[in-house]
């Protein structure tokens, strides 16, 4: 990764939740990099050093599952990254991160990170329901991954992307992401993430157009998501 400044010491999760007084302490200890598209920021087994926030661009958060990729989530603009390292017992990172695209970080290290939470309750309180969704999401995914289709759990994967990203001005998600991505998100194999997805398109609920997926029968892709 290249430094280089971008943070506004506005956007992020952090820095829109800490007193005002602390944005100095900020300013003083971030490091601000650009990342390039494909760049790993840190590995599954690497050693904790800190937590990283998403000024502008996608990050894809991974883990091995078997002989597979999983991705766990994805973190946006403002999002937090790196957090799954930290805890007592907790001395490598978990998982994986990895640019989807040239990205805009702001690192801000381990000692200084804790030291931020104790002083600001409100970022604190506030990491603390993150957390508390996070493992909601966690828990329903793999729920998903035992009990549901992989035609089901594609057409969750692309209404949590919707969500997430919204859509651009042609109507499709704001997100370019390759079908090995899309498999390793829903939890499957290429082939046949491949395959249901070209179902999805012959029964007209979305449309491709290379890496760029228009959802156009919502309503029949949640009618998917129910199965149980």
């Amino acid at each position: 990764m290249k430094k280089g400044k971008c943070c506004d010491l506005e956007s992020c999760l952090m820095c829109s939740l800490v007193l005002k007084e602390w944005k100095l302490a900020i300013d003083g200890h971030r490091k601000n990099f650009i990342a390039k598209k494909g760049e790993q920021i840190f590995k599954e087994g690497d050693p904790v050093t800190g937590v990283y926030f998403v000024y502008q661009g996608n990050i894809k958060v991974h883990k091995h599952w078997g002989d597979k990729e999983l991705i766990v989530r994805f973190a946006n603009s403002g999002k937090i990254f790196g957090h799954r390292g930290l805890g007592s017992h907790s001395s490598v990172y978990p998982i994986s991160a990895t640019a989807l695209e040239e990205t805009s970080l702001c690192f801000i290290e381990l000692d200084f990170f804790m030291s931020t939470l104790k002083v600001n309750h409100n970022f604190a309180f506030n990491l603390m329901l993150f957390y508390a969704d996070e493992l909601q999401e966690s828990e329903k995914k793999m729920r998903n991954l035992a009990l549901m289709s992989v035609k089901s759990r594609l057409a969750v994967a692309l209404l949590q992307l919707k969500d997430q990203f919204g859509l651009n001005e042609t109507g499709s998600l704001n997100l370019e992401l390759s079908k090995q991505d899309l498999a390793a998100y829903t939890g499957a194999t290429y082939e046949t993430v491949f395959r249901m997805t070209t179902e999805l398109v012959s029964e007209k609920l979305i449309t491709l157009s290379g890496k760029q997926i228009n959802i156009i029968n919502e309503e029949k892709l949640r009618f998917l998501t129910q199965e149980s």
